[in-house]
Parts: structure tokens; sequence; C-alpha cells
């Protein structure tokens, strides 16, 4: 299946769940906490879907920079030279 057969997929279930959903609440009433929750989580997932379907549509989807290697060996030690120890202060003075 392509991925536009499957967000077609996922789109009709939750077209049925919106439909089972609705059915539910006709028969519970739609005062509950339980319903609205239910309710609410399946509107999440339409929207979340949306949000996929659009970002799957887009051809120049912004891809993962790359890595950077960072090499074995040590460091210049002159990088140092005029830092501070983190929570130490500087090399020539006492700490607090």
């Amino acid at each position: 299946m392509s991925v536009h057969d499957d967000l077609s997929s996922v789109q009709r279930s939750l077209d049925e769940l919106a439909r089972t959903v609705t059915r539910l609440e006709q028969q519970l009433g739609s005062g509950g906490l339980e319903v609205r929750r239910v309710r609410t989580d399946a509107d999440h997932l339409r929207e979340s879907l949306a949000l996929l379907r659009a970002a799957a549509a887009a051809p120049d989807a912004p891809k993962r920079p790359d890595l950077v290697p960072i090499p074995d060996t040590p460091y210049d030690g002159s990088l140092w030279t005029d830092s501070d120890d983190e929570g130490l202060g500087a090399r020539d003075r006492r700490a607090p």
C-alpha cells in the first residue's frame, strides 16, 4: 500500500469512529465526562491525521540536517587558557 492509501484507510476508520461516537452520545447523553473525552480524543485524531496528510503531501519537506562528525582527538589546550572552571572560578584564584 502507498502512503496515500494508508492515509485514506485511516481517514475512513476515523469517519467510522466519529459516527460511532455520535451514536454513543445519542444513547448515553453528551453530558458525561467520559463521552466528552472520547469525542475530544476522536477530534484530536482527526486533527493529527490532517497534519500528517499535509506533511505527506509536501514535496519539499525539511529533512534532518546532516550530522557533524566530532573527532576523537583532544582539543587544543590553548582554547582553555583564559576560561573559568565551572563552579570554581578562575584557575589562579581560590574557590569561595
